[in-house]
């Protein structure tokens, strides 16, 4: 894990402040597993839940794996011209404190729990 917080350290700032925060909260209160993949953390509890991803305008974004398979009752995900997965932008931690973000990791931790992923990749021949 010391990887991710070498990773984190990379970046200052608000970004820092962002990353931070969520790898707190994803690792230590939500008890998922970090990992860095395509050089950027992803958290897992049996399948890829979701993961930080640092964009050019200063943001994060919080995406979500299978997010076209979460409710987004909160109206806050974006799927940005993408199929499978979605996520929230975050440029510092008052955002955060403003977004119901909360509920979205709750429910796709639950899905992770409960619903078997199905890949959506189109079988190889």
């Amino acid at each position: 894990m010391s990887d991710i917080l070498d990773w984190i350290y990379l970046y200052d700032g608000n970004q820092r402040d962002v990353l931070l925060y969520f790898h707190n909260l994803l690792t230590h209160e939500m008890n998922l597993q970090a990992k860095i993949r395509f050089k950027i953390p992803f958290y897992y509890g049996r399948t890829w839940i979701c993961y930080l991803n640092p964009l050019k305008n200063g943001k994060i974004e919080l995406v979500f794996i299978r997010g076209n398979e979460l409710s987004n009752n909160q109206n806050i995900l974006n799927h940005k011209d993408r199929k499978q997965v979605s996520g929230v932008e975050f440029e510092n931690l008052t955002d955060i404190k403003n977004c119901p973000i909360w509920d979205v990791i709750q429910e796709a931790i639950l899905l992770d729990e409960t619903q078997a992923y199905a890949s959506k990749r189109k079988p190889k021949g």
